[in-house]
């Protein structure tokens, strides 16, 4: 069983920015793609950021440039990093560990951005 947890979430005002930590347990991490997912009020949950075992990213259109995605797998985490924060960025953000057809989920972490 993986168990993901979260953290760094907070509140920040627009132009801003935050550091999301994704710490999985297991000894597989390694061949886990990673991803971070976001869910705003009345919207459906969607894919932010992901990173493949080899290192290979790939990120929404709406935080290309501003967000990076990036692993350690010496201490099994996964990592955000969000910069130039919008208001549209408010979201609890999730973090998908996927391997071989199966899932796991943390249990998200509220990024409000507010001035």
């Amino acid at each position: 069983q993986v168990q993901l947890v979260e953290s760094g979430g907070g509140l920040v005002q627009p132009g801003g920015s935050l550091r999301l930590s994704c710490a999985a347990s297991g000894s597989i991490f390694s061949i886990y793609t990673m991803g971070w997912y976001r869910q705003a009020p009345g919207k459906q949950r969607e894919l932010v950021a992901a990173i493949t075992s080899g290192g290979s990213t790939n990120y929404a259109d709406s935080v290309k440039g501003r967000f990076t995605i990036s692993r350690d797998n010496a201490k099994n985490t996964v990592y955000l990093q969000m910069n130039s924060l919008k208001p549209e960025d408010t979201a609890v953000y999730y973090c998908n560990a996927h391997w071989y057809g199966s899932d796991a989920w943390g249990q998200g972490t509220l990024v409000t951005v507010s001035s």
